[in-house]
């Protein structure tokens, strides 16, 4: 699992045309670059899956009854504290406070080469 943890400009706490930009253009970024993962994972013979951080369905897969919560994601496996806004939760980052974009993708590929896949990408 490769969690992406993207800085804000702004608190999205509160809604506002400035949070749904950055809400718009971080979702466009991770897509960009999740999409990139998945199809090097792919090539290599391993399954990986994104999932729209909007709706929560897988992108490169058909989606099933669940949806999958970034934000929870977040909380189970980093400990970081969440609160709630308008029916939406809120990943409480230690740095960036409630200013931080949560995204996930999902790959059958060990660890060590989604790191090296990461690294090559961003190179």
């Amino acid at each position: 699992m490769l969690i992406v943890l993207q800085p804000c400009d702004c608190d999205l706490l509160k809604r506002s045309p400035i949070a749904e930009a950055q809400k718009d253009k971080l979702r466009r970024r991770f897509l960009k670059l999740g999409y990139a993962i998945a199809v090097q994972i792919n090539r290599l013979g391993y399954a990986a899956a994104i999932f729209d951080p909007r709706t929560g369905l897988p992108l490169l897969a058909r989606p099933g009854k669940l949806r999958l919560d970034d934000v929870a994601i977040v909380q189970a496996t980093l400990g970081y504290r969440t609160t709630c806004s308008h029916g939406c939760s809120i990943v409480l980052h230690p740095t960036w406070g409630r200013a931080v974009y949560p995204s996930t993708l999902v790959s059958s590929a060990e660890p060590a080469l989604v790191e090296q896949i990461l690294r090559e990408i961003a190179e």
